[in-house]
């Protein structure tokens, strides 16, 4: 039974409370490391300023300097990850990003913000991406592309939806037979996997909004 049984209803699913329950933490959390900022920073604000350093120095590795500008989306959709998945963790509380719902909703804003970026930087010259090197491949590359664009977000979103799931299902099943010293390894796992999820989860969406950056050859 988790915590907020009562909330359930046929308008309202469990998966989008906890949702909301992560954006709560994420802002108490942002509240408490900036109402008063020292240079000499407490608990709070050393631990914000060390994972938005970490994710900022990833996308610089990975975007380039101009990548920059993109930081408020991606450290959004890497701490929003991140605790979704170590919410399932915690006994009783179920990771939001073990639905499917909310795992597509995530890939879906990196589609589209993929091909905004791309047109907003290059204009309808932007389409020469789907068109291949030359003219003549054309009608080959075309699809092949559209495929490729398209099975991006069923990828972001089945992945990250498939481990945080299986985890979930595995640590559900270890709790009824071997309620005591077994599962911590487990958990162990479980924080593991969902640091390694929201790693890949958060370069990819850098490299798909990094590729519409660049021009088309």
């Amino acid at each position: 039974m988790h915590p907020f049984l009562f909330l359930e209803n046929p308008l309202v699913p469990v998966h989008v409370v906890y949702a909301w329950f992560v954006m709560i933490i994420l802002m108490l959390l942002a509240f408490l490391a900036t109402r008063r900022l020292e240079m000499f920073p407490g608990r709070t604000q050393n631990f914000m300023e060390v994972a938005l350093g970490t994710i900022n120095t990833l996308m610089v590795e990975t975007m380039g300097p101009e990548g920059r500008k993109f930081f408020p989306l991606i450290a959004t959709l890497a701490l929003f990850i991140l605790t979704s998945n170590l919410l399932g963790v915690i006994p009783g509380f179920e990771p939001p990003t073990a639905n499917l719902n909310t795992t597509v909703g995530l890939a879906l804003v990196v589609f589209f913000m993929t091909h905004i970026v791309g047109v907003r930087e290059h204009g309808f010259a932007y389409v020469k991406h789907f068109f291949g090197p030359v003219w003549w491949l054309a009608p080959i590359m075309l699809p092949i592309e559209i495929i490729s664009h398209l099975s991006r977000p069923l990828s972001l979103s089945m992945r990250l939806f498939g481990n945080i799931f299986g985890e979930e299902l595995v640590l559900a099943i270890v709790l009824i037979l071997v309620p005591f010293i077994v599962p911590l390894p487990i958990f162990v796992m479980m924080i593991f996997t969902g640091l390694i999820q929201t790693l890949v989860f958060t370069l990819l969406a850098m490299m798909y909004i990094a590729s519409a950056m660049e021009e088309a050859h």
